[in-house]
């Protein structure tokens, strides 16, 4: 941008000295007219790009502050403080925005932003600076409110998109599992499985049982929509590895932060202190570790990213009970179309025990539990795009995003 606006200067210049005749002040004449419209619609594509980036912070900066528990000034300051953090991450000119917060009906944060452009080109014809202007509001509310049901979302619409084979045996009496397939078949159940759920909600009328035990089953369903679809804040990814490499068996302390391409030889104790831990590329896992991860959000930054566990882990993981990310155990990014268009396989591998409390967010992905995987899993609520439970044994119970044991459960989505 930089670059084309001292080209256009040098260029204006060489015309406004040029002595070559009338055709040349002709053509100097009508030159600086272009120049005048190319340089005012430079400096508004800048003005543009820097309102954009401005709306994608105080987007996440209001729904950081609707997420914060705590009362009014709790949630006005957490907003505050998103925005001051990841404002300072940007250019100069957006290093000076000003930014507003507040309350709006007991139920809302609301936030606006703005700063100040300068004029690259157009600064020698019109007056300057340009200002990028932007707000935003984000709901906070109980599940009550929010009407939430289900405790899995399948969201794929895909051909068997839930697939429950022989040795699945899910315990769920106060939860849904919602399937948004409409396909032929939209899932399908073999012999020897067992769901004891509220009900089992699929969109779709075709499906294929072989056998085994559903307590409810409704075809022709009502789904409940992805409820917790843009409302979820994308951290910044650091540049800077916190974790990285071959790890030898033994005790390992990790703190939060960035987690490269990090592999846990041998029996391990991997001890994820309270914070995001963001995993990026392959974590690796092997057979017989042990994990313990309370008050910890993990995040993966695209669909390449994951947490890859080879058998008998044991694992007890809770999502913080307060902050940006109460409520959440585990999510993935989904503001990136590309991203989102690019479903990979993610495979949960046998366990000794696992008791999980929180939100997994993984719409992009889908889901394999392989072998015995045995999930306790109470104020917990799974997102995915499709899912085969082979050989389980779930004690599931589900809560809306932002539930704690002693809290009540809560809504956050961004309004506009």
């Amino acid at each position: 941008m930089k670059k084309t606006a001292i080209l256009l200067r040098k260029f204006t210049r060489r015309f406004a000295i040029s002595e070559s005749g009338n055709f040349a002040a002709i053509f100097a004449i009508a030159a600086a007219a272009l120049f005048t419209a190319a340089g005012v619609a430079v400096d508004y594509s800048n003005q543009h790009q820097h309102a954009s980036r401005l709306q994608e912070i105080i987007d996440a900066s209001v729904l950081a502050g609707a997420s914060q528990a705590g009362d009014d000034d709790h949630k006005k300051q957490a907003a505050q403080d998103y925005f001051d953090a990841h404002i300072a991450l940007g250019d100069t000119y957006l290093q000076a925005a000003r930014s507003e917060f507040s309350i709006v009906d007991g139920n809302t944060v609301a936030g606006t932003a703005e700063a100040d452009v300068p004029l690259l080109i157009s600064g020698y014809f019109i007056p300057g600076p340009l200002q990028a202007g932007v707000s935003a509001a984000a709901y906070f509310g109980s599940s009550a409110d929010a009407g939430n049901k289900a405790c899995i979302h399948v969201l794929g619409d895909n051909n068997q998109a839930l697939l429950v084979n022989s040795g699945a045996d899910v315990s769920a009496p106060n939860c849904e599992i919602h399937v948004h397939s409409v396909q032929n078949p939209a899932f399908i159940m073999n012999s020897g499985s067992s769901l004891n759920l509220k009900k089992l909600c699929v969109n779709g009328t075709q499906y294929i049982k072989n056998g085994g035990y559903i307590s409810s089953l409704e075809t022709g369903c009502n789904v409940e929509s992805d409820p917790y679809a843009g409302t979820l804040t994308e951290p910044s990814v650091p540049s800077n590895c916190t974790t990285q490499g071959a790890y030898n068996p033994g005790s390992h302390s990790l703190d939060p932060g960035v987690h490269c391409w990090t592999t846990f030889n041998g029996q391990s104790q991997i001890t994820f202190k309270p914070g995001l831990h963001i995993i990026k590329g392959t974590m690796i896992i092997n057979d017989g570790s042990v994990i313990n991860a309370q008050g910890v959000t993990f995040y993966f930054p695209d669909t390449g990213s994951e947490m890859r566990v080879n058998g008998g882990l044991t694992m007890n993981a809770t999502a913080p009970s307060a902050g940006a990310y109460k409520g959440v155990l585990m999510f993935e990014k989904t503001s990136d179309a590309a991203n989102n268009a690019n479903k990979r396989q993610y495979i949960f591998n046998g366990s000794k025990g696992e008791h999980l409390e929180g939100l997994i967010y993984l719409p992009n992905r889908d889901v394999t539990y392989n072998s015995t995987t045995n999930v306790n899993a109470s104020n917990t609520t799974l997102v995915v795009n499709t899912m085969i439970i082979n050989s389980a044994n779930w004690n599931f119970s589900g809560a809306d995003i932002g539930s704690t044991s002693n809290s009540t459960p809560q809504q956050v989505r961004l309004l506009k």
